[in-house]
C-alpha cells in the first residue's frame, strides 16, 4: 500500500465523476451516501470479509440468496467457497 494513498479522496472523486456522467443521461441519482471502508488486520479471514460483504444484497432484502445478485462475485475465492462460510454462520 501506498504511504500517500487516500482511499476517501479517490471514492468522493470518482463518485462526483461518474455521477455526473450518469446524471446527464439518465436524470437519476446514482449513488446513495456514505459508504464503509474497514482495513484487514493480518488475523481476520479475508474469506469471511468478502462473504459479508457478497451478502449485503440477501440483507438489503434484493435476493433470497447471495449468488442470485447480478454482480455478485470474486476473483478470489469461489462461490461455493462463499457458501460455505455464509453456511458456517448459520450454525
Amino acid at each position: 500500500m501506498r504511504a500517500d494513498a487516500d482511499l476517501r479522496r479517490f471514492v468522493s472523486a470518482f463518485k462526483q465523476q461518474s455521477a455526473e456522467q450518469f446524471d446527464r443521461s439518465s436524470r437519476r441519482r446514482l449513488w446513495q451516501d456514505g459508504y464503509r471502508e474497514r482495513i484487514l488486520r493480518g488475523d481476520e479471514q479475508t474469506i469471511a470479509v468478502a462473504a459479508g460483504i457478497l451478502n449485503g444484497p440477501v440483507r438489503a432484502g434484493l435476493v433470497e440468496a447471495f449468488d442470485q445478485y447480478l454482480f455478485s462475485g470474486s476473483d478470489r475465492y469461489t462461490m461455493p467457497e462463499i457458501a460455505d462460510v455464509l453456511a458456517r454462520r448459520r450454525t
